[in-house]
This record gives C-alpha cells, sequence and structure tokens, in this order.
C-alpha cells in the first residue's frame, strides 16, 4: 500500500510528533478535536468553511492519522498538555475558539478550563458525557471491555497484515467479506454499533479514503484506540474536575444528534447551563457523526459562536 504523505506538518512535542494543519487567517484561531476513532479528516466539509473567515487548526491525537504513538495511558488530561505544546510549538497563540467532537468534547472541555485565559468560545458537537463513564453501569463496562478486546484483535490483524486485506475489501465495496474476516479476527465479538466507532468513509470526500485505509491498518491505532476505551473512567473523572466550576460567561453550544432522548437531551441542556451564554441545539437530521451527516450545522454553531465573540469586543468597556 503506498503510504500518503501527511497534508500538514509534523511538530516534536516532547519525544513525539504530533500531525497538525493549519488553514485560512483571522483571529480568534479555531481548533478541532475528533471523536473517539477519528482523525483530522473527520473535519474534511467542516474546517475549509471557517477557514474562509478564521485560522483553523486539525490535528491527529497521538497514535492516530498521521501522528506518532504517545506514552499510554491515553487519558484526556494528557491530550490535552500534549495539544497545548502542539499549539505553542506549532506557532499558534492564543486566542481559541475549541471544537470537540464526541471524544474530543472530553478533551476540549478540560484545555477550556485548564487553560481558560486561551480560550474564547467552545462547541461541542454531539459530546460525550463523563458522568456516565466515571463509575460505568455494567452495560456501559461491557462496552468498555469489549472495546479493548477489539482493539487487541486489531492491533493483531495489523500486525499479520490482515486488516490492510479488510480495508480493500471495504474500499472495494466488498463489505460481506469484509465484515466475515473481521468476525473472525474478532473471535464473533464485533456487533454493528461497535462500527460507529469509525467514520462513516463513504460521506467522506473520495480522497479522504486512502488515508483511512492507511490509518485504519496500523497497529499504532488499535493500540492508541485501545487505551482511549480503557481509560474512559480516568478521562471522565479528569472532565469533571475541570469543569467542576463551570464555563463562566464563555460562549458555548452544544450540538445533540436527532432524537437522542429524554436523558441525553437533559444531559445536554445542563452542559449548556454551565456557561452563562450556553445554547444547546439538536441537529434536524443527523446520527451521532454530525460533522459528516450534517456539516452546515456544525458550521452555523462555530459562526454563530464566532459572531458573540465579536458582539462582546464591540461592547463599551469590554
Amino acid at each position: 500500500m503506498v503510504r500518503v504523505p501527511p497534508p500538514g506538518q509534523l511538530v516534536d512535542v516532547g519525544g513525539f510528533r504530533l500531525h497538525v494543519k493549519c488553514d485560512g487567517a483571522g483571529t480568534p484561531t479555531v481548533v478541532f478535536d475528533a471523536a473517539l476513532g477519528g482523525s483530522s479528516i473527520s473535519w474534511a466539509w467542516v474546517q475549509p468553511e471557517i477557514a474562509r473567515s478564521n485560522r483553523t487548526c486539525i490535528y491527529d491525537r497521538a497514535g492516530y492519522g498521521w501522528s506518532d504513538p504517545g506514552p499510554f495511558p491515553r487519558t484526556a488530561g494528557r491530550m490535552v498538555d500534549e495539544l497545548h505544546t502542539l499549539l505553542e510549538r506549532s506557532g499558534v497563540g492564543p486566542p481559541y475558539v475549541l471544537v470537540g467532537h464526541s471524544f474530543g468534547g472530553l478533551v476540549m472541555r478540560i484545555f477550556a478550563a485548564r487553560y481558560r485565559s486561551d480560550v474564547v468560545g467552545l462547541v461541542l458537537v454531539d459530546p460525550a458525557h463523563p458522568e456516565d463513564w466515571v463509575t460505568p453501569a455494567p452495560k456501559e463496562q461491557i462496552k468498555i471491555d469489549r472495546g479493548v478486546r477489539l482493539c487487541r484483535y486489531g492491533a493483531g490483524a495489523a500486525r499479520v497484515g490482515i486488516a490492510r486485506l479488510v480495508a480493500a475489501l471495504g474500499s472495494a465495496g466488498i463489505f460481506g467479506a469484509a465484515r466475515l474476516i473481521v468476525r473472525i479476527i474478532s473471535r464473533g465479538q464485533l456487533k454493528r454499533e461497535d462500527e460507529g466507532i469509525l467514520a462513516p468513509v463513504w460521506k467522506l470526500p473520495p480522497e479522504a479514503r486512502a488515508p483511512l485505509q492507511q490509518f485504519w491498518t496500523d497497529e499504532k491505532f488499535f493500540r492508541s484506540l485501545g487505551s482511549h476505551i480503557e481509560s474512559v473512567c480516568i478521562s471522565a473523572r479528569e472532565t469533571l474536575d475541570a469543569g467542576r466550576d463551570g464555563y463562566g460567561d464563555l460562549p458555548l453550544i452544544t450540538i445533540s444528534s436527532t432524537d437522542p432522548g429524554d436523558y441525553r437531551l437533559r444531559q445536554q441542556d445542563a452542559l449548556a447551563r454551565s456557561s452563562s451564554h450556553g445554547r444547546h441545539i439538536v441537529a434536524s437530521n443527523s446520527g451521532h457523526w454530525i460533522p459528516l451527516d450534517e456539516p452546515d450545522t456544525v458550521v452555523r454553531a462555530i459562526r454563530d459562536v464566532l459572531a458573540q465573540i465579536r458582539s462582546f469586543r464591540l461592547q463599551p468597556g469590554v
């Protein structure tokens, strides 16, 4: 398989390199962090639109995309400090508007609390809710345990080249054969809902498929993803501890998928209330992957936060 070179730069953040790609001009800089199994490519439909008016930076967490593997365990708090170092060493100074999808929402919430003076806005796209994962219910613990096992199987398959075969079949549209091989590799552990960890490739631009095939057949990806999952309870506690005092008057929008259920709606409403300038919106026709299902909804939310920031700056005495 021909390896696709990184479109951005690789920056040393302390003995390993993270990939970052910045485009556009204009302050504040909008920084994106992807979902659990996502990467910089996950923002393919959103980031270029925001780059028309503002500087934007997409990056890959350690072990994902074009980034090197980083130290374990892969907790959200560790990722926050790595991201902060990445921005500093890339010459990307504050202020920042942070955009986090799913697990990336945990990272961005900690960043907003830990580096509050650097952050002027926050957009959370169907974010993970830490209160669900600090002390997981039995059904959630089953998901964690199964996810860790699947990542071990995936790492083994990547080492011996089977993952490349599965990716090739998937890219060719031969999904039945690909799923059969995956079921054999995973010893029947993989379920359809587990596939939601990975971005629906058919909703990404065609040019994104080659690098995704590269990412999803690399042992480092499965090892890093497994540590993300295994450490999720620590990441959840870090998020709750960091945001204990709320987000003050920080402009904040949180976006729900369509028909998330009453429990999730209440969680999202509570998250919006953690800022005096918070707002909760519901996507009109989207599953969990809102940046791919309804990228325009995410673009509008980011632009709304940017407009709110500009209005603050225009107020007398601000």
